[in-house]
């Protein structure tokens, strides 16, 4: 009995024991895998581990705008208007596709985003410049990699690949090739001499002369993958320009992977698993960013409201007139309004038409819209009347220098002295036997646009100039501007914080192709530009830009429009919102639950 008892007793302490080890083993491995769990949520949220942070030294350009409190999950539903023309970054400049494209990439540094006069590295690991501004060493930081990816032509995997100097001297050399249809980013890298290898990780850019913009012209350039678009070496101009799959296409080295694009519904962009962002703190918490494709503004409230996007762009009217609803006053949906005076819209004249070819009616023309009243009764005056080019309250805008007034009648005494006269009584005005009848372009869905050009049509009546009204589709607009063939149009322009007006103001940019669409010619402007273009003092740049400023104001190839406020809605799930100079970046926002959802 006793010895049974004793084989028992024996038996159950076995089984203790073996239960303890059970339990510390369990415990162990949970304890291990919530360690790597916490540490792949900090690298996604941008909070690393002391290990991970050794993995990587140096500066990465704005890591230390990513909360280390986020969390990593959700996803962000914004909205576009119209599929993009292509996302090939030198085929298009089209907002959307730039946006689109600059998730996918990386360039060689980044503006930082509270000082935007600095630059801090991202795909470099740095670089240095020669005291004449003309050379550019670059070293690159090594492993970061293309995606992998299946060629739409040949079908042939490719897997991924590191990428290499020789990618940055395929971009810039694409970039000059002038059979490339980029005329407009060419200008910005037209004086480039040479870009020369030293080994996979570093080059130098040379430049031919002193040009004031060759640091962000340079320090903004980004890789385009040699492999992918000439696997044989051999580049082809025409080959590159009309690979319709292949613009259609992103091979990613950024944040974000193209993941789809469904034609009228959606664009899908995937966390990039290998972005070099993880590795210093400054990764995207958020797994997925989805661009829906909506054209109308009503639709795209619509699905604000039901949740279906969350990141909006609000029209004033919307802001003012709709947002006193549940989902606004329960603060599921929050309001951000700051000044964004770095873009402004414009109504252009192509000057070829016989109506636009001369300053004194170019002038005239501003003068007979009323902007004020546009901007009151349409915008809720959110925004300012713009005079040019340049950002309100830059030292490169002369505060002394005022938009062209509202003044009707000036302007008539304006097309008078221009030769405009209606001879033949019938309210239309005329000169060399040409009627003053022009069409201007607005875009199908644009709604606001189009009760603005009303009013703007309105305003020419009164004078004697009869604007007709042609509704185009975004693409189709887009075409007909690089291929010059339109009378007027209302669009928009980025504004510069180091302005360069070469790329839309210069003349040689007046060929089909290139941005300067409106034919404006000006040889004492086309020699500021050049001239500004050389100069590094600050005193003088200011002097030169004041100059520039003031010739455009005369010459007023466009009727500058607006700069507008920013009118923003985003779900009350999203973290880490913050206002930098004229900006919001979503990139470092985080999604977290609500607390009576969790």
């Amino acid at each position: 009995m006793r010895l049974i008892l004793q084989i028992i007793i024996i038996c159950l302490l076995a089984a203790n024991c073996f239960l303890f080890y059970t339990m510390t083993v369990s415990f162990d491995r949970a304890r291990k895998a919530n360690v790597i769990l916490a540490g792949k949520l900090q690298t996604v949220s941008g909070a690393k581990t002391p290990a991970e942070k050794s993995r990587r030294s140096g500066d990465f350009a704005n890591r230390e705008y990513f909360s280390p409190d986020a969390v990593d999950g959700g996803e962000l539903v914004t909205v576009i208007s119209s599929d993009p023309p292509g996302l090939n970054p030198l085929l298009t400049n089209e907002k959307s596709a730039s946006d689109i494209f600059a998730l996918c990439s990386l360039t060689l540094a980044e503006r930082d985003w509270k000082h935007r006069e600095k630059y801090r590295p991202v795909l470099a690991e740095s670089f240095s410049i020669s005291p004449d501004n003309k050379s550019y060493r670059i070293k690159l930081r090594k492993g970061v990699k293309w995606q992998s990816f299946t060629d739409p032509d040949t079908g042939i995997f490719h897997p991924a690949k590191e990428i290499t100097a020789h990618d940055i001297k395929f971009t810039v050399d694409t970039i000059l090739d002038p059979g490339v249809n980029c005329a407009a980013l060419r200008g910005y890298y037209s004086d480039i001499s040479e870009v020369k290898i030293i080994n996979d990780h570093e080059f130098i850019v040379s430049w031919k002369k002193e040009y004031y913009g060759s640091k962000a012209s340079t320090l903004s350039l980004f890789p385009l993958p040699r492999h992918f678009y000439c696997p044989d070496r051999k580049f082809d101009a025409q080959k590159f320009n009309n690979a319709h799959s292949k613009n259609r296409m992103i091979i990613s080295c950024g944040a974000y992977i193209l993941r789809s694009w469904e034609n009228s519904k959606e664009i899908v962009l995937e966390r990039n698993p290998d972005y070099i962002g993880f590795d210093f703190g400054a990764a995207p918490p958020i797994p997925r960013r989805i661009f829906k494709i909506i054209k109308l503004p009503n639709t795209r409230f619509q699905a604000l409201l039901a949740g279906k996007i969350n990141l909006l762009g609000l029209s004033a009217e919307q802001w003012f007139t709709r947002t006193d609803t549940p989902e606004f006053n329960s603060g599921a949906i929050r309001k951000i309004r700051y000044p964004d005076y770095t873009s402004y819209n414009y109504i252009g004249y192509n000057h070829k038409v016989h109506c636009f070819g001369d300053a004194a009616t170019r002038r005239a023309l501003t003068m007979l819209v009323n902007r004020q009243a546009i901007l009151d009764k349409l915008y809720f005056g959110c925004g300012k009347i713009s005079k040019g080019p340049f950002i309100p309250g830059s030292v490169y805008s002369d505060s002394k220098l005022e938009p062209l007034p509202f003044a009707p009648e000036e302007a008539k005494k304006l097309l008078a002295q221009a030769g405009w006269k209606d001879t033949d009584g019938d309210g239309i005005l005329e000169r060399d036997g040409k009627k003053f009848t022009f069409t201007m372009l607005q875009i199908s869905g644009a709604t606001t646009q189009h009760r603005m050009l009303l009013m703007v049509k309105n305003d020419f009546a009164a004078a004697g100039i009869d604007m007709k009204l042609q509704t185009v589709e975004w693409n189709v607009l887009l075409e007909r501007l690089k291929n010059q063939k339109f009378e007027a149009c209302s669009l928009g322009w980025a504004n510069s914080d180091d302005p360069d007006l070469y790329q839309i103001f210069h003349s040689s940019q007046s060929n089909i192709g290139g941005d300067n669409f409106i034919s404006f010619r000006n040889n004492e402007l086309d020699k500021l530009i050049v001239d500004l273009r050389r100069e590094f003092d600050m005193d003088k740049r200011i002097k030169m830009n004041h100059r520039i400023e003031k010739l455009i104001h005369e010459e007023q190839p466009y009727t500058f429009l607006f700069c507008f406020d920013s009118l923003v809605a985003v779900s009350s799930q999203f973290k880490n919102i913050k206002l930098y100079p004229n900006r919001i970046y979503p990139i470092s926002f985080y999604w977290q639950e609500d607390e009576k959802n969790e």
